[in-house]
């Protein structure tokens, strides 16, 4: 009864604890996948004023104890507003946030659970994530595209609970599968199986209908994660952007097709000493160009992972 009464106190004053006087404009729906599971969907492309930085994915699951929330979002408002889409289908407290890596679309709106009383969850990997340099630059990114979704009120927290690998837990009658599948994406991304759902909430070891962000990622070991995924056997699966799918091995695919491609194409240029800039206006990306992201996203990609292939050879 005091969770439940601390979550209704927080919808009252939370706006301005943790949010500033902003309110999130971008639509925001929620999708119902299953009996406990649901989710909203990011706008397609690259965080943007336009957008608001509502570019990823988020997911929630409503038990009889609790609801557990995968991902946070990209900034507080966000953060408020799925909380209020929340509340239109259960008053059960949010207990849990699982966060499925540390990157700034994903994980800043955890102020906003963290004041209603939540226990935030990661991999032990991301200890310290917040703390680096790297992290303090994105953050002044984001105060300037995002501004004032993202501003000095915006915190950067850590976990409550820093998990070590895979893990089963249960809430509220519902099992949970909740899966180390890095490094891939990041060294530390999480995925959460809702095991009577059949849903997956596989973070951005997937994407869907549009260009990954790859970066320097170990794409091998992506692809070995892919594998794990697939062992999961989902129905339903929901990629960290773009649409669910309820044809989980196509959209795995995909992915592990597009990391093998930056492989093969990337990894034979470094291997043959051809420059990256030849290589890549060489390469043919017909398959991906036009799709979402492409033009924010591949060149970095391809850049990354050859200058990651050259040293994995170098080091053979």
């Amino acid at each position: 009864m005091q969770r439940i009464l601390l979550a209704l106190f927080c919808l009252v004053f939370l706006p301005a604890a943790s949010a500033g006087n902003e309110v999130a404009g971008v639509p925001m729906e929620v999708v119902k996948l299953g009996p406990h599971s649901y989710f909203v969907q990011g706008q397609s492309g690259a965080a943007s004023s336009a957008n608001e930085g509502f570019m990823s994915n988020a997911g929630f699951v409503v038990t009889r104890d609790g609801v557990v929330v995968f991902d946070a979002l990209g900034s507080p408002p966000l953060a408020q507003k799925l909380v209020g889409l929340i509340r239109t289908i259960t008053r059960q407290p949010i207990r849990r946030v699982v966060v499925s890596h540390y990157h700034a679309d994903h994980f800043y709106g955890l102020q906003v659970f963290k004041v209603m009383g939540a226990e935030i969850w990661a991999h032990r990997l991301a200890e310290g994530a917040t703390r680096t340099e790297e992290a303090a630059q994105r953050l002044a990114q984001r105060r300037e595209v995002l501004f004032p979704w993202v501003d000095e009120k915006t915190q950067l927290l850590e976990a409550d609970r820093f998990v070590e690998g895979d893990m089963d837990f249960e809430m509220g009658g519902v099992n949970f599968a909740l899966r180390h599948v890095g490094p891939a994406h990041s060294s530390e991304d999480l995925a959460l199986m809702v095991k009577q759902d059949g849903v997956l909430f596989a973070g951005d070891l997937v994407f869907r209908g549009r260009v990954p962000f790859v970066g320097d990622a170990d794409s091998g070991s992506w692809i070995a994660a892919l594998d794990k995924l697939i062992a999961l056997k989902p129905k339903v699966l929901v990629p960290g952007h773009g649409a669910h799918s309820r044809n989980p091995g196509a959209d795995l695919v995909f992915t592990r097709d597009y990391l093998k491609f930056l492989r093969t194409h990337m990894g034979k240029a470094a291997r043959d000493l051809v420059p990256f800039e030849e290589a890549y206006e060489k390469t043919d990306w017909s398959k991906y160009r036009n799709m979402p992201a492409f033009d924010e996203a591949n060149r970095t990609n391809a850049y990354n992972q050859y200058l990651r292939l050259e040293q994995e050879d170098t080091g053979k």
